[in-house]
């Protein structure tokens, strides 16, 4: 199968005029078939206190200002909204976009990344442990699931997600549901994936760790009986303008390990023409 590419804006140091630029350019171009926002509060690089945007909303004006890409948060952090919200949040974004999109989602950010705790302290919201975390990223994949697709009104008593009375209306436009994109290299993300996930994404860098955390997730889903095929691997990949050969190398090192969508991270600022750049530089060379 041919590899599936798509462009990543992080929308932080930059303007919304910059971001729409961008995604507009590429809508126009059928070689980049999907494009990304991260979900962060506060920068996580350049100046600390300089501009960002909130994913979501931001990425429902994106929707509204393209017409052909898939679209979706690399990935949303499951620590900062309650599931049943980001249900009805991401339901919204699928009707604006008329069914493109893609639902990303994890943990949260890292607690070995030196800003992980900052954005949180910063807006009142609680850092529970790994542990806590993950088991609220299960428990949040099986209601926003039951939120899209069931038909009547219901409970649900998890250990860290209670719900009464949850129903979600109207439904996302895609049926069963949009596909879910589950990221993150830890182990237990990855059994998370195995049940929940219909594509895999990790941060690229060490492509030898990404293959066997590739190969773990195989393991996991082998280990409930689900065929590993089903879910689709995805490469996050950072992009030089100054040295596309070295992108382009890490691109084929890539697809030939078995990753099949690649995401190509954009550094701001985002030149002019950048996506016939990518086009023409990272996909067709």
């Amino acid at each position: 199968m041919s590899p599936r590419f798509g462009i990543m804006t992080a929308p932080m140091q930059v303007d919304y005029a910059d971001l729409v630029r961008v995604w507009r350019e590429a809508d126009t171009l059928p070689e980049i078939e999907h494009a990304w926002l991260f979900d962060h509060l506060l920068p996580i690089a350049g100046d600390p206190d300089g501009p960002i945007f909130e994913g979501w909303t931001l990425l429902s004006a994106l929707a509204a200002q393209t017409s052909r890409l898939r679209l979706g948060l690399m990935v949303t952090s499951n620590r900062f909204r309650p599931p049943a919200v980001l249900a009805k949040i991401a339901t919204t974004v699928d009707v604006v976009s008329h069914g493109r999109l893609d639902f990303g989602i994890g943990v949260g950010s890292r607690p070995s990344h030196p800003l992980a705790r900052r954005e949180y302290e910063a807006h009142g919201l609680p850092f529970h442990d790994t542990a806590h975390a993950v088991q609220a990223l299960a428990e949040a994949c099986t209601v926003i699931r039951r939120l899209w697709t069931e038909d009547a009104p219901f409970d649900f008593i998890g250990d860290t997600v209670q719900l009464k009375g949850a129903f979600g209306n109207p439904k996302p436009m895609q049926r069963p549901h949009p596909p879910i994109v589950i990221g993150g290299r830890a182990s237990a993300t990855l059994r998370v994936a195995a049940t929940h996930a219909d594509v895999w994404n990790i941060p690229g860098g060490d492509l030898d760790d990404c293959i066997s955390r590739s190969a773990l997730l195989d393991r996991y889903c082998t280990d409930i009986g689900r065929d590993p095929a089903e879910i689709t691997r995805s490469i996050h990949l950072p992009v030089s303008y100054a040295d596309p050969g070295l992108t382009r190398k890490a691109i084929t090192e890539a697809v030939d390990a078995g990753f099949e969508h690649v995401v190509l991270g954009l550094p701001s600022p985002f030149p002019e023409g950048v996506g016939q750049w990518v086009v023409d530089e990272l996909i067709k060379a």
